[in-house]
């Protein structure tokens, strides 16, 4: 065993941390060379992970906020009870909590975007998992595939979907929406369903062996302290009427917060447009700073069910939050990247010179390569809404012009960035939720290249088939 596991840690790369800045360093010096685009400065790079964070501040206190949230619903040992209670009941059926979980999060996905709304779901899925004798690998697969396989596959997802519709009728061409609709349910379904089964399969194999964990011993014991604590594993929390009652708040947080990001207007749905009296914000129009508030406002009533004492709430709370620092901080490198990008011009070079790339192709070929460069496009820039805005004017007129579909474009464009999305370091939501289940980027990669594989191969098959048709 100990060999194993020095074998392990022998493969381990540098921190989040010091990859991100590795490849702020490189976008640097690659604008050194590139003609038509502002040259990076030394000042540049070493801002670049400031400026980031300045750009992420809503996310990153968004987080910390999250963070005091769990403490206090932490402290009172409903979420302990709660857990424990529903993996008794699943005894032998553990299983189920993979593809249950993964459909309901890939819903949020393909209607909503649902991306940085995963990192409040993660801390308690993780400890979940890990008491259902899983290890955070297969947490974060749940979270961030399960999502991931939606936004891939978007719908109605207005960030993206409704972003690239507007962008296109800005530049004349009106788009059929029910065919974005139907080629969107295909790319969700078959890369949820690729997903499932690679995660399943690996939750398997650590239930008949738990020495088939990816995980390295410092991951697993940095794991085991942060969601199991150093109590007892004998230990039983009594699931009293008082938990009960904290447990039911604390999901009725985050039914809040799902309805609270749902553009309902854009649906046409109204009865929440008369719901500003909390926040100044109808529900369906909150983001991060509405959203914050909404956690400390229930830390603060759950602390008060529970009887605890002001100090106690405020101890819990302030204890929950430090334990995000480090995510909070990794999501502002992260967008480092792409302040970077922006501030030099490379993303609209390399936005360019990808659409010059796809002239005089065939409907597959251009399918492949165009699925291709959206991937890389989205390296750079892991804004849905932002990539629609600059790529979809241009783009759209190119497939317009020869023949293509400008509705197939959009799920190219959905497909490109959702797979891309799957692993990216520049995005905060990977990233985050990585930091927060305590499992190395590297791992992750290792554990999600087959499922990019052959989501990639599916994907394109789909976008093929829907081009040629179309």
């Amino acid at each position: 065993m100990d060999s194993t596991l020095r074998k392990k840690k022998s493969f381990t790369l540098p921190s989040a941390y010091t990859v991100l800045l590795i490849i702020t360093a490189l976008i640097a010096l690659s604008t050194q060379f590139i003609p038509g685009v502002k040259a990076a400065k030394f000042a540049d790079l070493v801002m670049a992970p400031i400026n980031g964070l300045n750009e992420a501040i809503d996310i990153a206190i968004f987080v910390l906020l999250i963070g005091g949230f769990l403490g206090v619903t932490t402290k009172t040992g409903a979420l302990d009870a709660g857990i424990g209670s529903v993996v008794e009941k699943l005894q032998g059926k553990e299983l189920i909590l993979i593809p249950v979980l993964m459909f309901v999060f890939s819903l949020g996905g393909t209607s909503f975007g649902m991306a940085e709304e995963t990192i409040a779901f993660t801390a308690l899925v993780t400890t979940t998992m890990i008491v259902a004798g899983f290890d955070p690998l297969v947490s974060v697969g749940t979270i961030i595939l399960g999502a991931g396989s939606g936004v891939l596959g978007s719908t109605v997802n207005p960030f993206l979907v409704s972003t690239s519709i507007g962008a296109l009728k800005g530049v004349g061409i009106e788009v059929n929406q029910v065919i974005v609709i139907a080629t969107g349910i295909a790319l969700w379904l078959s890369s949820l369903l690729i997903s499932i089964y690679f995660v399943m399969k690996y939750a398997k194999s650590l239930q008949k062996d738990k020495k088939a964990t990816l995980l390295s011993q410092k991951e697993i014991n940095e794991a085991n302290e942060t969601f199991l604590g150093k109590k007892n594993s004998e230990e039983v929390v009594e699931f009293t009427t008082k938990r009960r009652i904290v447990l039911g708040l604390f999901a009725l947080t985050f039914v809040v917060m799902v309805a609270a990001v749902i553009p309902w207007e854009e649906f046409g749905v109204t009865i929440f447009s008369k719901t500003d009296f909390l926040t100044g914000s109808s529900l369906g129009s909150w983001w991060f700073s509405e959203l914050g508030m909404w956690f400390v406002i229930m830390a603060v009533i759950i602390g008060v069910v529970y009887k605890m004492k002001e100090n106690e709430i405020v101890a819990a709370f302030m204890e929950g939050a430090a334990d995000m620092v480090g995510v909070a901080l990794v999501i502002g490198v992260s967008k480092g990247i792409s302040v970077m990008m922006t501030t030099t011009g490379l993303d609209t070079y390399v936005l360019n010179g990808a659409s010059s790339l796809l002239s005089g192709m065939s409907p597959i070929v251009f399918t492949i390569v165009a699925f291709i460069i959206y991937m890389t496009l989205s390296f750079f820039i892991p804004s849905t809404s932002g990539l629609a805005g600059l790529s979809m004017p241009i783009f759209g007129p190119l497939a317009i012009s020869l023949g293509f579909s400008s509705e197939v474009i959009i799920s190219i464009f959905s497909a490109g960035s959702g797979l891309v999305n799957f692993v990216t370091p520049t995005s905060g939501v990977i990233m985050g939720a990585l930091a927060i289940a305590k499992v190395d980027y590297t791992t992750w990669v290792k554990f999600v290249s087959k499922v990019l594989v052959a989501v990639f191969i599916s994907s394109a098959i789909i976008l093929s088939i829907a081009m040629i048709l179309l």
